[in-house]
């Protein structure tokens, strides 16, 4: 009985100040990374933070997961977009709605989309934290599209996902090119159908 309480307190909650150290490094990385993309010297960031490297090291042990808890609170909103587009009436254009969600997100952040590119292959990395849920509420919309035979049984939901991030890649490189993304996924669309469905 005696041992319930004591589970509950295994993991405790930051220090008001060590609170505020790791939201202001947030606040600052997140301003960094939308100005300088996710390259940005993290020296740069705690400096900014007011605190040294080591506190930030003691937070975010490595890039990638200072990135991840950067990107958090974006991938739980396209998340939440993804839930919301779980009953639409059309699946594949709920699946593409979505997909141009991901890129508008990802081209806010220079580099953004390389690295969740390199998440995909790497589950350990501080990024599958936002890749892993990412793949699985695509997967969900793409099944219905896939169900509904608006979308070819042979897509997978990782070359979409890896797919998505090419073309936001593709738009971080041709930021004259507002309608960029807009064609590409206009292509993608047209692959994802079946051969004998119309164009």
């Amino acid at each position: 009985m005696a041992s319930a309480p004591a589970r509950a307190h295994d993991v405790r909650p930051m220090r008001a100040d060590a609170r505020r150290n790791y939201e202001r490094l947030l606040t600052e990385a997140r301003t960094a990374f939308t100005e300088h993309g996710t390259d940005t010297s993290l020296e740069d960031i705690a400096r900014r933070a007011g605190v040294g490297i080591g506190t930030l090291y003691r937070h975010f042990p490595n890039r990638t997961a200072l990135m991840g808890a950067v990107f958090q609170s974006e991938v739980e909103a396209l998340l939440a977009y993804a839930g919301q587009l779980a009953d639409a009436p059309q699946p594949c254009a709920a699946l593409v709605d979505w997909l141009r969600a991901i890129i508008t997100h990802a081209s806010t952040y220079r580099g953004l989309s390389r690295a969740l590119m390199t998440a995909s292959a790497d589950e350990s990395s501080g990024m599958a934290r936002c890749s892993v849920p990412m793949r699985e509420a695509g997967g969900a919309l793409l099944a219905r599209a896939q169900q509904a035979g608006a979308v070819r049984p042979d897509v997978s939901i990782g070359d979409l996902m890896q797919l998505t991030n090419g073309i936001a890649l593709a738009v971080e490189e041709s930021p004259d090119d507002p309608k960029l993304a807009d064609r590409l996924l206009r292509l993608t669309l047209r692959g994802l159908k079946p051969e004998s469905g119309s164009s």
